[in-house]
């Protein structure tokens, strides 16, 4: 690459199974993530390695519907370099779109809301061909009992309980736009959508639902759990497995 070669900022969406992966940023000890394997993927295509930016890190075994990334690059065809990766890419990883965007776009730090689905089964026996995909909670929630909590988690709030950080210094407020229930089948599907979230608060706000469907929390604990503003206080936090994020919005 020389000076002359123009570089431009491309917005990336990709799906992936993080079944096998130490969740979407890169690690110094060479662990299997799904940034690392991006951006060795593009380079040996490329010949160009790039940082991968993504809309927002998920964790070992979360999946993506729809992960926004950006990078800059040199010019070049957008659906050949879209063809290649996914001709490179391992199966679990897939290119859905690769776009030019604006100079000033960023994955991160443009982003409004994002949106995650997370699926937990309610049937009597344990899914097979699914069972990588959604939470199988050792005693089934009552979806009322979950409906009466949802309220108290909408709208702005200090999510410090719902922190799995211990150590995070910064602001843990967040707001909650909506969360949304829906049953599918044998499934029961928790979509939150929200300005942001801390590590494991998707997960650990599912848990706590999931806890006051098996009747462990009471709906009306929720004010003082956020009060606390300690993560003690909170309910359990659910598997990665059956976590998605499912769209991010700009």
């Amino acid at each position: 690459m020389t000076k002359l070669e123009k570089q431009c900022n491309y917005k990336m969406t990709i799906a992936y199974d993080g079944t096998a992966y130490h969740g979407y940023e890169a690690k110094p000890d060479n662990e299997k993530t799904i940034e690392g394997t991006l951006t060795r993927t593009l380079a040996s295509i490329t010949g160009v390695t790039t940082r991968i930016y993504c809309c927002g890190r998920t964790d070992a075994g979360v999946h993506a519907l729809r992960m926004v990334t950006s990078f800059t690059h040199p010019a070049i065809s957008e659906e050949e370099l879209k063809d290649k990766l996914n001709l490179a890419l391992p199966e679990d990883i897939r290119v859905l779109e690769i776009v030019r965007a604006p100079k000033a776009f960023h994955a991160r730090y443009s982003a409004h809301q994002k949106v995650y689905e997370y699926r937990i089964y309610m049937g009597d026996a344990k899914p097979v061909w699914n069972r990588k995909y959604c939470y199988v909670p050792p005693k089934r929630p009552s979806v009322d009992k979950i409906k009466e909590a949802i309220p108290y988690l909408i709208g702005r709030h200090d999510f410090r309980s719902f922190c799995g950080d211990s150590k995070y210094d910064k602001s843990t407020v967040k707001t909650i736009e909506s969360i949304d229930l829906k049953i599918t089948g044998d499934y029961l599907i928790i979509t939150y959508t929200g300005n942001g979230f801390l590590r494991y608060m998707v997960r650990i706000m599912t848990g706590t639902l999931i806890d006051v469907g098996t009747g462990k929390i009471k709906a009306s604990d929720l004010p003082s759990i956020l009060e606390k503003k300690d993560r003690r206080y909170a309910g359990h936090t659910a598997p990665p497995d059956g976590l998605f994020l499912k769209d991010v919005v700009y």
